[in-house]
């Protein structure tokens, strides 16, 4: 067997789209091994009607690939992947295959942007959850087929309509069920709109837990005790964390690699997936990071980046002992792009351990953007581990010099020590010297006043 393969890139396995018109874009929205074999579902940008040639897909274990005959035609925007381990069943768009590789079509998800699945709150052994881009939230029996609309979540948690609003995950674990958008326009970063959302659901009551956009929702179940959610603002980018152990979440930041993710249709779909195992791969605002399911003392540590890319990620995998990453590459938008004639993304084969190959992590971010803040209370802890050249710039509103004290974390579980104090009349930056760090940053104003603070890491 030989596959020719470009920088890990494997050109037999592109995923090319129709020509049409309609064409727009062809996304590697879902990557799901199977029964010896890896199944590929692709995504256009909106619904059967913005494209067609986006069919399910098969990988053999030879890496030879070809559209799947019983779904040709079923062509939409669907990234969802989910176990039905009961029934010993995959959902992969809105198709349910059995260890057989017989696929059966769930006709009411089919004209729908299907975007989620997860196992149920009180019946996993019969039901899961299925989440739509819309709001749209099902319940589907595997078995049956059986599918029921139980909610719109437009209208469970306030937001705008279809067009206004993408939902993009869901899971749910410790009785709740978490759900995501990524709404994010120019109104958002000015602070005149708040769309997005991270809400949770516990079967009776929905509560939002942020109006910021999120793209991803993941965990390990019982496993480690924790949910993790992946979104943005203007500050930085955000992992949210659930520890089951008190209940709580947790607001940690992160730098941004790259200010191309600031809008909902620039997220596509970046993931939070075991490759290893009994750990995390994590893809965030254009980094990919190594992160533990575990939290001790309910604080997690050890979050450690890996590299920048520029590849727009939509899914990655193992399979056959090789990290399979899926990409989102030219999108002709409907002419909205000139220069990009084709829909067209490609499949990267490689090892885990290649990402170490790739972009340096370097980023920039911070806990505070025009943030009122509090005196004596702390910000949100920021990520300081694993990054080189770093500074600190604060800038503030007060009429007299406000003195900040930087705090450390480097033992990561929580527990902060004074670095150092900046004090400033309007702005300053500060260089952190060479060798220093910690897990996590955090920064304490001595007065009330609206700050900037941000770290770059180069």
């Amino acid at each position: 067997m030989s596959i020719q393969s470009f920088g890990g890139v494997v050109p037999s396995l592109a995923q090319v789209a129709d020509l049409g018109p309609p064409r727009t874009e062809i996304g590697v929205g879902a990557l799901m091994p199977w029964a010896g074999k890896l199944y590929v579902q692709p995504y256009n940008s909106h619904k059967a009607g913005s494209g067609s040639g986006v069919s399910l897909r098969v990988i053999d274990a030879e890496f030879r690939m070809e559209v799947v005959a019983e779904t040709l035609g079923v062509d939409g925007t669907y990234t969802n992947r989910f176990v039905h381990t009961p029934s010993n069943q995959i959902i992969i768009g809105p198709h349910v295959i059995d260890a057989n590789h017989t696929i059966r079509t769930v006709p009411e998800l089919v004209p729908l942007r299907v975007c989620g699945t997860t196992r149920h709150l009180t019946d996993p052994e019969n039901l899961v959850y299925v989440l739509c881009m819309e709001g749209e939230l099902f319940e589907l029996d595997p078995r049956t087929l059986v599918c029921r609309q139980i909610a719109d979540l437009q209208d469970a948690l306030g937001t705008e309509g279809e067009m206004m609003t993408h939902f993009k995950d869901c899971y749910s674990s410790f009785g709740r069920l978490v759900v995501c958008s990524n709404e994010y326009h120019e109104t958002d970063w000015a602070g005149t709109r708040s769309q997005g959302r991270l809400a949770e659901w516990d079967g009776t009551e929905w509560r939002i837990i942020e109006e910021k956009p999120f793209t991803a929702v993941s965990g390990r179940h019982e496993f480690g005790g924790t949910i993790f959610a992946t979104g943005w603002d203007q500050a930085s980018a955000i992992l949210m964390v659930f520890t089951a152990a008190d209940g709580k979440w947790t607001r940690y930041r992160m730098p941004k690699a790259s200010h191309c993710f600031d809008h909902k249709w620039q997220t596509e779909w970046p993931r939070i997936r075991e490759v290893e195992h009994e750990r995390f791969l994590m893809d965030h605002h254009g980094m990919f990071y190594e992160l533990s399911p575990w939290a001790y003392g309910n604080r997690i540590w050890g979050v450690r980046p890996i590299s920048t890319h520029l590849w727009v990620n939509a899914d990655f995998c193992s399979f056959r002992g090789t990290l399979v990453v899926g990409a989102d590459n030219a999108s002709p938008s409907s002419g909205a792009s000139p220069t990009t004639a084709e829909p067209q993304s490609g499949i990267w084969v490689g090892k885990t351990d290649d990402l170490w190959r790739y972009g340096k992590p370097t980023g920039w971010g911070g806990p505070w953007w025009n943030t009122p803040v509090e005196a004596d209370v702390p910000s949100d802890p920021y990520l300081m581990t694993g990054f080189d050249q770093k500074c600190i710039h604060i800038r503030h509103d007060g009429a007299r010099p406000i003195r900040f004290h930087v705090e450390l974390d480097f033992m990561g579980h929580g527990a902060f020590e004074r670095y150092t104090t900046i004090e400033t009349e309007r702005y300053s930056v500060f260089p952190i010297p060479a060798g220093v760090s910690a897990h996590w940053a955090r920064i304490v104003p001595e007065e009330s006043c609206t700050a900037t603070a941000q770290l770059f890491y180069t």
